[in-house]
C-alpha cells in the first residue's frame, strides 16, 4: 500500500471522527491562501495516496478536482443552496416534488419555535451533514441543536476542500417539513443529463448503522462500497423509479456532472438536493477500478474557471 493512503488511513481508524474534522478544518484554515488548485493537489495526495493530474484527468475523483476549478457557473451556486434551490426545482419541474419550506433565517435565536409544528427538519443552506431532525419540539435539547446549527453556520464550507459552488451561498437556516415515512434515499449519479448510478441510502447519514447500494441504471446491483457498507439485501426497484429517472433527466440537463438526491416518502417522490461533489471527489471506492468507470461517464467542458 501507499505510504500515505497507509498513513491516512491509520490516523482514520485511531483518531475519533470529531477530531479527525477539527484536524482537517485546521488544515483548510492553515492553508486559507494557498491557491486552489495547488491545495487540491496535496489533499488530493494525502487522501487518495497518489498524485492529482489535472491535465490528463481520467478517474471519477480526478474529474471532480478540475470541475472545482474550472467549471465556475454561477447558477451551480444556486443550484447548491438548499434554499434557493426550491425555486429552481419547482420552476423546472412542479412544486409537488419540493419538500415544503416551514421558514429560513440568518441566525437560530431569529427562529420562532411557537410558529413551526411539533415536528420539522433544521439544516444549513450552504453546507452538509448539519441536519436536525426534531420529532418533538416540546421535548428536544434546543440548547444542543443552537450549538450545532450555530456552528455549522460558522463553518467556511467552500474552504476545506475548495468546493467551488458552497463558496459564495449565504449561510442559513431553513426548516422543512418532516417526513417521518422515508424509505429510502436514491441519488442519482447524473452525466450531461444522463443519469448513469443510482446510489440507494438507508439509515442516518453520518451514523452508525447506515448504508450505501450502487446500482447501475437499470438496477442491477453494483459490487462496490465506499464509506459505508452495503445492506445485508439488494434492493427491489421501486415503482417510482421511472418517474425519479425523469426528473434528475431534467433537472441535470446541461451539467457535466451532478447527483440529485431524492426522497421517497409515503410512495411520494421529494427532491432533496443538488450535489456537484460527491464525497468531495475524495471517495475511496472499492475495487478501485470503478473510479476510472465512473470517470469515463464525464465529458470535460470547455475551462470556465
Amino acid at each position: 500500500m501507499n505510504p500515505l493512503k497507509f498513513a491516512y488511513k491509520t490516523l482514520r481508524a485511531l483518531m475519533p471522527k470529531e477530531y479527525w474534522l477539527l484536524v482537517l478544518k485546521f488544515s483548510g484554515f492553515v492553508f486559507r491562501n494557498v491557491p486552489d488548485d495547488e491545495y487540491l493537489k496535496r489533499m488530493y495526495k494525502f487522501r487518495m495516496g497518489r498524485e492529482l493530474d489535472l491535465d490528463n484527468p481520467r478517474t471519477f475523483t480526478e474529474k471532480l478536482q478540475w470541475l472545482k476549478l474550472y467549471d465556475r457557473r454561477p447558477e451551480y451556486t444556486l443550484m447548491a443552496d438548499k434554499y434557493a434551490v426550491k425555486k429552481l426545482i419547482a420552476d423546472k419541474i412542479g412544486s409537488e416534488y419540493v419538500i415544503p419550506l416551514l421558514g429560513v433565517w440568518d441566525k437560530f435565536d431569529d427562529i420562532n419555535f411557537d410558529s413551526l409544528p411539533r415536528s420539522f427538519v433544521l439544516k444549513c443552506t450552504h453546507d452538509s451533514g448539519s441536519v436536525i431532525v426534531v420529532p418533538d419540539k416540546t421535548s428536544f435539547n434546543r440548547a444542543h441543536v443552537r450549538r450545532l446549527l450555530t456552528r455549522g453556520l460558522n463553518h467556511d464550507f467552500f474552504r476545506l476542500f475548495r468546493e467551488w459552488v458552497y463558496k459564495d451561498i449565504k449561510p442559513r437556516i431553513i426548516a422543512e417539513e418532516y417526513l417521518p415515512d422515508i424509505s429510502a434515499e436514491y441519488k442519482f449519479f447524473c452525466f450531461s443529463g444522463e443519469p448513469k448510478i443510482v446510489l440507494v441510502c438507508k439509515g442516518k447519514a453520518h451514523a452508525a448503522g447506515r448504508t450505501n447500494d450502487f446500482y447501475d441504471i437499470g438496477f442491477t446491483h453494483i459490487p462496490l462500497t465506499g464509506s459505508y457498507p452495503n445492506s445485508p439485501e439488494h434492493d427491489s426497484k421501486p415503482s417510482e423509479y421511472d418517474e425519479m429517472l425523469s426528473l434528475a433527466r431534467k433537472l441535470s440537463a446541461g451539467i457535466p456532472q451532478v447527483r440529485i438526491d431524492t426522497f421517497l416518502a409515503g410512495g411520494k417522490v421529494y427532491i432533496g438536493e443538488m450535489t456537484f461533489y460527491h464525497e468531495a471527489g475524495l471517495c475511496h471506492f472499492k475495487p478501485e477500478i470503478y473510479d476510472e468507470q465512473f470517470g469515463a461517464f464525464i465529458t470535460l467542458p470547455e475551462k470556465r474557471g
